[in-house]
């Protein structure tokens, strides 16, 4: 039930049912059993995570299709804030540009209760900031279904959790869910065992003791029989996908190193001058608006995409595995099995029913198996799979090889929780370098390392840590950067004027970069320095412990390192 002002988190598994049960509440699906019911006067409105627009000749004809004229201005309201144009052809308009009209849809159409399916997929954070205040200030009632932890937890006050075909409530926002379903799976653990030892302890009276009591014992068999049906009737959960990343050959220390690059479009400066060292093992996240220019970056750094100046020179022995945000690796016609067998790196010659699989051959239903596939969609069509199932499929033929650089585009998107989890720690434990691109600022927070945020006029400016970092190094000090143009000079140097005439051209640019290398490696000491105040880490996961240990002596060298290199130069170009 869903009451007048509620805010409520749908949470729960890919494939779960989330979205079956939202159109269930919108009244697009029918039960099997039982009804919905809906007071009069009240409207619901529902967006779904692919709308239609057949018909529509402007995203703002399909936004505004249901209201009056006198109140299109609504839509203009809600464009503004999301940042699309109204006027774009649906045809050609891009998934998020689409998201974002049925989003401008439903909340300019205020309805009693608005049902919202992943609506922040696709957007950037600017874009999720601006919702996040709507949904905020508003007094409709909604539903949420979202794989943003932070936007479910500053937003939402109650939660509706689907776990093997139940839906349970709780009064409590979404940032008490993982608590109340960690201390219901105990419960079920605790209960399961203590039947598995009573039916164990019966049936062996059974055997051993009933031919002496036969007719006063029938009510104990009896009992016996319903214990041993509850015990089968019990849904067992689903268990963590079984994910696993392999690093290759250890990559050169320099991974990346990008100098003085750019890059233009018809005029409009997408990257300004920008310099940037990725050091292996580093976890490097770029953040920014939609269409600031992230991917084309992201391109110039792994040499998929010349720079209009400057050079970028790759590290030695890399190997890169890419996520497309786009899923444009996957071919909607083909089956999962195919998918896999069809891939070049995967296929094992001379059997159609294996797969390669970081060097060991894998029966291909067993390998769908480890990322939550079932045997029946093994054949299936990849156009069947929900987005969830699709990202799944795709980190499926990533991870299936060695790689040592892994280059995500929007990789959080629609995955379920635990899959976030587990690839969280997978990313943690991966001895190679991460770069990614996300909007999910829990996700950022959890994994990156340094933060590269585009900040207007085709600035990119570093950051050490994480989103909460970047957030509190640009309200509380001028930013560090690499970028050697139409960006402030980093804290703690000084490389201009005659002063630092004294310093050679790579010195000064040595000078330039350290700030940013020393504040990069102070936080990854922090991070890791927490992670081991853990009491129970080494005892719970002893190879994690010995890696983190490892990592903070390496660490605390290069910061030492580090801080006696930036004392000389600094000293040198005050001389």
């Amino acid at each position: 039930m869903v009451q007048p002002g509620d805010r409520v988190a749908l949470v729960g598994r890919n494939g779960s049912g989330k979205s079956t049960l939202m159109k269930v509440m919108a009244g697009l699906v029918e039960p099997d059993a039982g009804q919905r019911a809906l007071p009069p006067g009240i409207h619901v409105g529902y967006m779904e995570q692919e709308p239609t627009m057949q018909g529509f000749a402007t995203l703002g004809d399909f936004a505004s299709s249901r209201l009056d004229p006198a109140e299109a201005w609504r839509v203009e309201a809600v464009a503004e804030g999301l940042q699309f144009d109204l006027a774009a052809d649906p045809a050609t308009a891009s998934g998020g540009e689409r998201r974002r009209a049925a989003l401008a849809k439903l909340l300019a159409e205020a309805p009693e209760l608005m049902l919202l399916d992943e609506p922040t997929n696709h957007l950037d954070i600017s874009a999720i900031a601006w919702l996040e205040n709507e949904l905020t200030t508003t007094r409709t009632a909604y539903v949420l279904i979202s794989h943003d932890r932070t936007f479910l937890r500053n937003l939402t006050r109650a939660t509706l959790w689907i776990d093997r075909g139940q839906v349970r409530r709780q009064e409590k926002g979404f940032d008490a869910f993982e608590d109340w379903r960690d201390a219901v799976w105990d419960e079920e653990d605790t209960q399961r065992h203590k039947l598995d030892r009573k039916i164990k302890a019966e049936g062996r009276w059974a055997v051993e003791g009933i031919s002496a009591r036969r007719k006063r014992n029938q009510g104990r068999l009896r009992a016996l029989a319903a214990m041993r049906e509850d015990r089968a009737s019990m849904v067992r959960r689903q268990g963590t996908a079984a994910m696993d990343l392999e690093a290759g050959a250890r990559s050169g220390k320099r991974v990346i190193e990008a100098r003085n690059i750019s890059k233009s479009y018809g005029g409009r400066v997408i990257v300004a001058p920008f310099s940037l060292r990725v050091q292996r093992s580093e976890r490097v996240a770029f953040v920014g608006p939609n269409g600031a220019g992230k991917t084309t970056l992201l391109r110039m750094l792994t040499g998929l995409e010349a720079p209009d100046t400057g050079e970028v020179v790759l590290g030695t022995n890399l190997e890169m595995a890419v996520f497309d945000q786009t899923r444009a690796q996957l071919d909607p016609e083909m089956s999962l099995w195919d998918s896999l067998t069809g891939t070049p790196e995967m296929r094992v010659s001379g059997a159609a029913d294996q797969v390669m699989v970081r060097g060991q051959p894998r029966h291909v239903v067993g390998y769908l198996k480890d990322f939550l596939f079932t045997e029946a969609q093994a054949r299936a069509p990849v156009r069947s799979l929900s987005g969830g199932e699709k990202a799944r499929l795709l980190l499926a033929r990533i991870m299936a090889r060695q790689s040592n650089l892994l280059v995500l585009d929007e990789p959080t998107n629609d995955l379920d929780l635990e899959t976030l989890d587990l690839m969280q720690d997978l990313l943690g434990d991966y001895d190679g370098t991460v770069l990614l691109v996300s909007h999910d600022r829990d996700f950022l927070d959890r994994v990156a390392t340094t933060t590269l945020a585009f900040e207007g006029g085709g600035r990119v400016i570093a950051y050490a840590g994480g989103w909460s970092d970047y957030q509190a190094q640009r309200t509380e000090a001028p930013p560090v950067t690499p970028a050697r143009s139409e960006a402030p000079q980093p804290a703690r140097t000084r490389t201009s004027g005659p002063a630092a005439s004294s310093l050679s051209f790579t010195e000064r640019h040595r000078l330039e970069s350290l700030p940013a290398e020393i504040a990069r490696l102070e936080a990854e000491i922090f991070k890791l320095e927490t992670l081991l105040a853990d009491p129970g880490l080494f005892s719970r996961e002893p190879v994690k412990f010995a890696k983190a240990t490892e990592a903070l002596t390496a660490r605390q060298k290069a910061l030492s390192l580090a801080e006696d290199e930036w004392l000389a130069l600094e000293e040198r170009a005050g001389a």
